[in-house]
């Protein structure tokens, strides 16, 4: 494509003509004829590698400041947010010939993710797939990578999709990714909202800024479907006149494998969606009831063990006490939980997390999850408030829960569910909750 087609997508007139082969952002990835978006970061800036994406090949750059090197430069007010419009440009805007269905919200994402997916597949829908656990395209698995790609590479996996015979597309729309501007361009088919609760205000500040991140994805969306039994879907429902609303305890009519009063939600969002998009409903009920469980969502451990063992991805208060609730129903014994709080994250939230376990379990083990720069016994002590047990090696911890627990107790392993690394201070270690369990079960703890 000729850099002009591109200079004007980002609003930039009078571009010499190049011809661009490609797109990248990370200089690493840079080639012969591509285009090369110098990004400001946090600890890199991409205007101080422009000489590197030369060196492999770049014939022009888009930046916010001129830069020494001897070839054409596209200079706006900011790199970040010209890459999503290129993108589309460069990719032949994917996503109006692709129905994106995408769900936010700060927690069921995944789930309804999952549920729509399976609903899209047997109304022959052809649904490729992106998830913080999961990413498929033409039916292929791919490897996973941020949660929601940056502009460029979701652009690039739109096209992909399209290419690999998929009509739709189901993803998770982060608040982040919104605010980053790695969703700009994408058109939404449909768009689902989840529940708002309290999470990233590391990086939003307010629950005010961060429930305008979710409003503002919403102007990018044909068809709207809003949980109204959320107080601020309830609001965003209202300023949505044309939003299809449900709440979790409106009838469902069709049987659901999974437990808890969250999963109905997640399950009537998934089913709104899938009528927005014209799913009859002989193909929503067979989508739903195939689906037995998620991946690290509510996920049963089963070792032959006398009581249940949940191992799930609950990281805020709010959804601590539903995962916890809806366990309260597996056994008549003891509800034991093991679960700590993010490092570098919304610390605003921890001794709301702590209180939340202390309000729902018997026994609450306070442990390292993800402390990744900070000291993991400064955010458990911050989560546990004096008043919680803390053990602070995960492992020991999960195996201290095992060993109390008897017939009919409900062990809950919370905040990291399908995780298979665990960040410490600045790299990655092996850690599955659920390889975990299974480890010490099968080694004899907790089968008293």
């Amino acid at each position: 494509m000729d850099l002009n087609r591109l200079a004007e997508a980002i609003g930039v007139a009078g571009a010499p003509s190049v011809e661009i082969l490609d797109l990248a952002y990370d200089a690493r990835a840079a080639a012969p004829g591509s285009l090369f978006f110098c990004v400001p970061g946090a600890s890199n800036d991409g205007h101080e590698l422009a000489h590197q994406a030369v060196g492999a090949g770049a014939v022009a750059l888009v930046v916010e400041r001129a830069v020494p090197v001897d070839i054409p430069q596209l200079t706006v007010p900011s790199v970040r947010a010209a890459m999503a419009p290129a993108a589309a440009r460069f990719f032949g805007d994917p996503s109006r010939e692709l129905d994106v269905a995408a769900v936010t919200g700060t927690n069921g994402k995944t789930t309804t993710a999952f549920l729509l997916r399976s609903i899209l597949e047997e109304g022959g829908r052809r649904p490729a797939l992106l998830t913080n656990i999961e990413r498929r395209v033409g039916g292929e698995q791919r490897p996973i990578g941020l949660n929601t790609p940056e502009s460029i590479d979701l652009q690039r996996l739109f096209r992909e999709m399209l290419d690999a015979g998929d009509r739709t597309c189901v993803m998770e729309a982060t608040s982040i990714a919104g605010t980053k501007g790695r969703l700009g361009a994408t058109r939404f088919a449909v768009l689902v909202f989840t529940n708002l609760t309290q999470d990233h205000l590391d990086f939003h500040g307010t629950m005010e800024e961060y429930y305008a991140a979710k409003r503002a994805l919403f102007g990018q969306a044909e068809h709207a479907v809003v949980n109204v039994g959320d107080e601020w879907g309830a609001r965003l429902a209202a300023e949505l006149p044309r939003a299809r609303t449900f709440t979790p305890d409106d009838g469902l009519p069709f049987t659901l494998k999974l437990r808890g009063r969250f999963n109905r939600a997640n399950a009537l969002g998934a089913i709104w969606a899938a009528r927005e998009l014209g799913v009859d409903e002989a193909a929503i009920g067979r989508g739903l009831e195939r689906i037995e469980g998620v991946p690290g969502r509510f996920e049963s451990v089963e070792q032959g063990q006398p009581f249940a063992v949940i191992v799930d991805y609950a990281h805020t208060p709010d959804s601590l006490v539903n995962v916890l609730q809806a366990a309260r129903g597996l056994g008549d014994g003891k509800l034991i939980v093991v679960f700590g709080a993010g490092g570098d994250r919304d610390r605003e939230k921890r001794p709301l997390m702590g209180r939340a376990a202390a309000a729902h379990a018997d026994r609450a083990i306070v442990t390292t999850d993800n402390p990744r720069s900070e000291e993991p016994a400064a955010i458990a002590a911050q989560v546990a408030e004096g008043r919680l047990e803390i053990v602070l090696d995960r492992r020991e911890a999960i195996e201290r829960a095992l060993a109390d627990a008897g017939p009919g107790d409900v062990v809950v392993i919370a905040g990291k569910g399908a995780d298979t690394e665990m960040e410490i201070a600045g790299g990655n270690v092996a850690f599955d909750d659920r390889i975990v369990v299974r480890e010490l079960l099968g080694a004899g703890s907790g089968t008293r």
